[in-house]
């Protein structure tokens, strides 16, 4: 072997060696680099809290959770509002809702701000709306969405203030609104829609309105910047039926039109059975639960965990009832302060969250009052004008009374923030005596009605298929009398019919006479007596809508005549139907046949009796009074007290004030806010449908009253003028019967 070749070779591998080696060490020396590098980070994460995720997925790059990727990407600045660990999380930080439903349909628009400055003061942070589809929607394909209806002004003016909301979309809502949300012309599809159901028929009409609605309010999610954290999708479906596949459509509506990441949620009651059938599991819809205040929460929200993905329940009362509502005949539902207070507390003291029902209530101002029912749909409880509940912020928005110091002292112990200084209540002002005039008397105005307006038909036709939702319908036609009197029976009639009789003008001047009432709730025969017409006699039937059920099984609830009518066992046949539907509170009728002509007779009549056929008979008549506000006096809210009228509705400057019923009670007053008056002349219109107060006269006051009711004596006149105390039982009406 050659040496020089030898050592040639022998220094080529030494330098190979070297090479290797010195590839090694940097290898080496970079992985050690690269270690430490890594390592001088780990102290950075370990640092990052740990957040709620919807996975647990992994970035291949970090090697971290996705909720820990989140939280960096909230670091600068995305908003999120999530579910995890049983809790909610507002912008990577946990998060208790302390809510409160706050009503914009019941409270008018010119008090939106005043009234959430007044649940922010009790401690909310959120508040839970409903969306009632009929104020939207008053008729097919007409929306509303101005003056009471400008949903989207609430929604901007509770983030402006800082609140957060819970949006209750429906399509149903129950909330003691008429027909559960639902708009009455619903009613008048034929053939029937199923309610509440995955009927096509249906859910078309849920596809059009929320078409609308949702990508309304979509651009103000939270996610968008705005300041809806949540969404509920129906209502309390549990305790109506059991059809996930209208539920699971309804969420796949919801999802496309506001997108993956807002959380839609359902509410139902706090039992097993309940939420079987009202929840939506695997759809990810958040299940939330409602239960009687007082009951225990903890246990129920242990169940409440069994309808939701683990992690994915945080415990939350989407309905702490705070009051109770009240019907007509029934004392004002009032539930206790502190008992109410320390059943919040044991919610708030585990960390849940809460939303109070009602924070405020409000009035059902128009037609809009819902009603309920009992063993059958007979069994028929309308609910009052005032929807105070019993809130903690009451009808005319006080708060200067113990329920909301109690709560607010409940709240303030558990609030991130100190909460702001208690508000003065709002001043309201007696304004007097208002006397009034008779204007006009129901029946004188038929004949100036155009024929043009007055349907007929062979049977009585429902109120819905006379293009009419609400108000009163009259129903006219003939029967021959029968020596001894007839019996007259309507099986069906929603919801109370006033009957009267009358003969030809040319036996009595066609004198129109009350022979009694037949009620929903009470339904009896009457018995119609001997009068010795000419010819037939008239038979005048005045049906009044006074609220469609909104919760049970007996929601479909249309008005008026539903059923034939009988006269001595022979179906009686060949009705005219007369409209008289009313302002509501976001619409006014296209055309009111009674109104006009109401109007008319105003102009004639004001200032003088009236006389020919209305002589010495009450019912159902129009009332107008006057009463001043001084232009340098402030205008504030008042009320009107009825003490001493019969049964009817109230306008102020043509605003529907609503529905009284002092004679039973519990409501005497109706609220009037200050935005519906105004300084100088304010004019007070009544229909009066049974005895008007003898001196014609209201009171406007600075209180509510509820305190009216069966017993309450009212004071008539006899034919001799003096005046005699009697009870409002037989022939309420006060008028002169055959």
């Amino acid at each position: 072997m050659n040496r020089s070749k030898s050592l040639a070779a022998t220094s080529k591998s030494i330098t190979a060696m070297a090479r290797k080696q010195s590839s090694k060490t940097m290898l080496i020396f970079f992985l050690l680099l690269s270690l430490l590098a890594f390592l001088s980070f780990l102290p950075v994460f370990a640092s990052l809290p740990s957040l709620p995720s919807y996975s647990h997925s992994y970035d291949l790059h970090f090697h971290l959770p996705r909720h820990q990727r989140l939280h960096r990407r909230q670091k600068i600045g995305v908003r999120k509002f999530e579910i995890a660990e049983d809790k909610f999380w507002k912008d990577g930080k946990p998060f208790q809702i302390i809510g409160g439903d706050l009503h914009y349909f019941r409270v008018l628009p010119e008090y939106w701000e005043d009234r959430l400055l007044r649940a922010k003061a009790l401690g909310l942070n959120t508040i839970q709306t409903y969306i009632p589809w009929n104020l939207h929607e008053p008729e097919a394909g007409k929306l509303v969405f101005e003056g009471i209806a400008d949903l989207v002004s609430f929604l901007k003016l509770c983030q402006k203030l800082g609140l957060l909301v819970m949006l209750r979309a429906g399509p149903y809502i129950c909330a003691e609104w008429d027909l559960g949300g639902f708009p009455a012309w619903l009613l008048s599809i034929h053939p029937d829609v199923r309610l509440r159901s995955s009927d096509p028929a249906y859910l078309q009409k849920v596809e059009g309105w929320w078409g609308v609605l949702l990508p309304k309010v979509a651009p103000l999610l939270y996610g968008n910047g705005g300041p809806i954290i949540m969404v509920q999708i129906e209502n309390e479906f549990g305790s109506y039926g059991n059809d996930k596949a209208y539920l699971s459509h309804l969420v796949k509506l919801a999802r496309g039109h506001l997108g993956e990441d807002i959380i839609l949620y359902t509410t139902d009651g706090g039992s097993r059975e309940t939420l079987e059938k009202g929840t939506i599991q695997g759809d990810g819809v958040f299940a939330a639960v409602d239960f009687t205040t007082g009951d225990n929460p903890w246990p129920i929200f242990k169940l409440q965990k069994q309808f939701n993905s683990p992690g994915k329940s945080p415990p939350l009362s989407s309905e702490f009832y705070t009051g109770w509502l009240t019907h007509w005949s029934e004392k004002m539902a009032r539930t206790d302060a502190d008992f109410t207070a320390a059943a919040l507390e044991k919610i708030m003291l585990q960390n849940g969250s809460v939303v109070l029902y009602m924070a405020h209530g409000g009035t059902n101002f128009g037609f809009y009052n819902g009603a309920n029912t009992g063993a059958d749909e007979s069994d028929y409880k309308p609910d009052l004008t005032s929807y105070d509940y019993d809130a903690p912020i009451t009808e005319s928005g006080d708060v200067d009374n113990a329920k909301f110091k109690a709560i607010r002292r409940v709240v303030g112990k558990f609030s991130s923030v100190s909460l702001p200084s208690l508000p003065p209540n709002n001043k309201k002002t007696g304004y007097g005596s208002i006397q009034l005039k008779r204007t006009a008397f129901l029946f004188d105005l038929l004949d100036e009605i155009d024929p043009l307006h007055i349907v007929e038909a062979e049977s009585p036709t429902a109120m819905e298929y006379l293009n009419q939702m609400f108000g009163f319908v009259l129903y006219v036609s003939e029967y021959a009398a029968k020596t001894g009197g007839s019996k007259l029976v309507i099986p069906k009639v929603h919801d109370r019919a006033q009957v009267f009789i009358s003969c030809s003008p040319e036996v009595n001047g066609g004198q129109v006479s009350y022979v009694g009432t037949i009620e929903r709730w009470s339904n009896q025969a009457i018995n119609l007596p001997n009068v010795k017409c000419v010819s037939s006699t008239s038979l005048f039937i005045l049906v009044e809508n006074m609220g469609r059920v909104n919760y049970g099984p007996y929601i479909f609830d249309r008005k008026g005549i539903l059923s034939s009518v009988y006269v001595d066992g022979s179906v009686l046949k060949r009705w005219k139907m007369i409209s008289i539907p009313f302002h509501n509170l976001n619409e006014v009728p296209k055309f009111n046949p009674v109104i006009q002509v109401t109007s008319k007779f105003h102009k004639v009549s004001a200032g003088k009796k009236l006389e020919h056929n209305s002589v010495g008979v009450e019912g159902p008549s129009f009332y107008t009074g006057h009463f001043s506000i001084d232009t340098k006096t402030e205008v504030t809210d008042t009320y009107i007290s009825l003490r001493g009228w019969g049964k009817g509705i109230a306008f102020v400057n043509e605003f529907n004030i609503g529905r009284y019923w002092p004679t039973s009670g519990p409501q005497c007053n109706l609220y009037i806010p200050a935005p519906v008056l105004r300084q100088g002349e304010n004019v007070l219109v009544i229909f009066e449908l049974e005895s008007s107060n003898p001196e014609l006269m209201v009171e406007s006051v600075d209180q509510p009253d509820f305190t009216c009711g069966p017993g309450q004596a009212s004071v008539h006149q006899n034919e001799d003028g003096k005046a005699s105390a009697s009870l409002l039982t037989s022939n309420p009406l006060g008028l002169r019967t055959f």
